[in-house]
């Protein structure tokens, strides 16, 4: 399935492309001063790279107090932007619900009768990434010690706050097994602190010797997937763990010589979170009679026990810095139930293209809140836009911040740019969200000139046949930090980017060795495990 995605993707790359015409200056703009000259010349050499030379390529570059524009490369046309989208996602999110705002999960009866409640226990989500097994187990503390034992009907899971439509529409089928394209549901769990919804880690390890059956575990440990182990204790690591489709059965084959985690996405987030609150609720104490259902909770009903999410704030850390898939499309399910009364993908991406619009992005097309759809699409210029009008909202500082910065190494702040432009004039200067899918990179966001000046920009390859070209990305993002305009740049184009640890030119997937492993295509990073980024 791997091999008929990269096949599939490569043919539409190829009808995608076309080759990179025009000027780097605006059109009808007068001669530019001496700085801005010097920068079109850098950028254009950059750009005439002979790998965009069957592709499409659109930059952006503007100055962000006074909307200058200061290069443009078919800027006004439509790119599929893979991950930029999820820049409109998270400030429409911010816009829409706040910095403080909090999911919260609840457990509620109809009737209890001292120990016992008569009739069903209700487990009611609305949307929560952040819940881990541990939160569930807690939840569950928290019920007992309201003094329930015994619950006489079922354990009802009630996952209404969204609707029941789980993938994107336009999602690639193949990429349904993997966690970065996760169900999504208002009731689901994580299984570690990235926050991956609606995932599970299948762990491998070897076995008592060679050609012995290999150790096989699951995190959180629950009886909600089912393992087949056919992997054995070998001389190398070659692991396939694959759900089969349909089922939350996962059959893991081959040799492993060392410990091996595969995230693996759940094919029914709703019930293996009431798995793992139900498993909870037995450890402490409290018995269910009837089965585990989906339903609705009576209008009526008491609430016994709540959790309130980590503060919106908080959770851009994770959900921007790792580029997180799950949360862009919860939230926008979110916003559309806030704004509406709907969690749909329509309803919320309705929102999302109304506050897209209201600043600055005069064209686009948007099918899901994180770009994993190829038929999303948006402009540089539109990017370029609603970075420079963002800069005035209350919650710019926390959605800057959230944004991943160059050669930053702690995963929560560099994030998906943590191995890129180190060692240069970027590094802890640009704040920029990347973008990647088979035939798709993009990188946009803030940079520092070497003046001090505050530039927005929008880089976006669609359509190239070899090998992601985000050392060009890279290489534009270093000029435009030394971009002056009192005084040309003395180095040449070609030294803008060092090579200290993992140059800017190779991407933490080209970088580490080719292995069975690691999903085809060029995905992002941070979906990368665990090559991580």
């Amino acid at each position: 399935m791997r091999l008929s995605r990269r096949i599939t993707t490569l043919l539409a790359g190829a009808v995608l492309a076309i080759g990179i015409t025009g000027s780097g200056a605006p059109a009808g703009a007068r001669d530019p001063a001496p700085g801005v000259a010097d920068l079109t010349r850098d950028l254009d050499q950059i750009l005439a790279d002979s790998r965009l030379a069957p592709a499409r390529a659109g930059v952006a570059v503007r100055a962000a107090a006074t909307g200058e524009d200061l290069y443009s490369l078919d800027a006004d046309k439509l790119f599929a932007p893979a991950s930029n989208t999820k820049l409109l996602t998270s400030a429409a999110a911010l816009d829409t619900l706040g910095t403080d705002f909090h999911f919260t999960t609840d457990v509620l009866a109809a009737s209890r009768v001292g120990r016992t409640v008569t009739g069903d226990l209700t487990l009611r989500g609305t949307g929560d990434p952040t819940l881990l097994a541990a939160d569930y187990d807690a939840l569950a503390a928290k019920v007992a010690a309201a003094g329930v034992k015994l619950v006489t009907g079922r354990l009802v899971a009630d996952d209404t706050w969204f609707d029941d439509v789980r993938l994107g529409t336009d999602w690639a089928w193949d990429d349904e097994p993997y966690y970065y394209a996760g169900q999504i549901s208002a009731l689901t769990a994580a299984p570690d602190t990235d926050y991956d919804a609606g995932s599970v880690i299948v762990s491998v390890a070897p076995g008592d010797g060679p050609g012995k059956a290999a150790k096989v575990s699951t995190t959180p440990a629950t009886g909600y997937v089912k393992i087949v182990n056919r992997a054995v204790t070998g001389d190398e690591t070659d692991v396939l763990v694959e759900r089969q489709h349909g089922t939350d059965t996962v059959v893991v084959s081959g040799t492993v010589s060392e410990p091996y985690d595969e995230w693996v996405a759940v094919w029914d987030p709703t019930l293996y979170a009431a798995t793992l609150f139900r498993e909870g609720l037995a450890r402490h104490g409290v018995k269910v009679l009837g089965p585990t259902v989906r339903g609705t909770a009576p209008a009526k009903a008491a609430t016994i026990a709540s959790r309130r999410s980590m503060p919106l704030g908080e959770l851009f850390v994770p959900f921007m810095k790792l580029s997180n898939n799950m949360h862009a499309e919860i939230l926008t399910k979110a916003m559309g139930r806030e704004v509406s009364g709907a969690g749909t993908w329509a309803a919320g991406l309705a929102v999302t293209t109304a506050f897209a619009q209201a600043n600055g992005v005069k064209t686009l097309r948007l099918r899901d809140g994180s770009g994993l759809s190829r038929v999303d699409a948006l402009t540089p210029a539109g990017i370029t836009a609603l970075l420079a009008a963002v800069r005035g909202k209350p919650w710019f500082p926390t959605w800057y911040a959230a944004l991943p910065i160059a050669g930053e190494a702690d995963r929560m702040v560099g994030g998906t740019l943590r191995s890129r432009m180190r060692g240069t004039a970027a590094a802890g200067n640009v704040h920029a969200k990347t973008g990647s899918l088979t035939g798709v990179t993009a990188l946009s966001g803030y940079v520092t000139s070497a003046d001090g000046e505050q530039l927005v920009f929008s880089v976006i390859s669609n359509g190239y046949l070899s090998g992601p070209p985000r050392d060009l990305e890279d290489r534009i993002a270093v000029r435009l930090a030394q971009f002056s305009r009192k005084a040309p740049v003395n180095e040449t184009v070609d030294e803008t980017v060092a090579a200290r640890g993992t140059t800017s030119g190779s991407s933490p997937q080209e970088a580490a060795p080719s292995s069975p492993r690691t999903p085809a295509g060029d995905l992002e990073c941070s979906w990368l495990k665990p090559v991580q980024c």
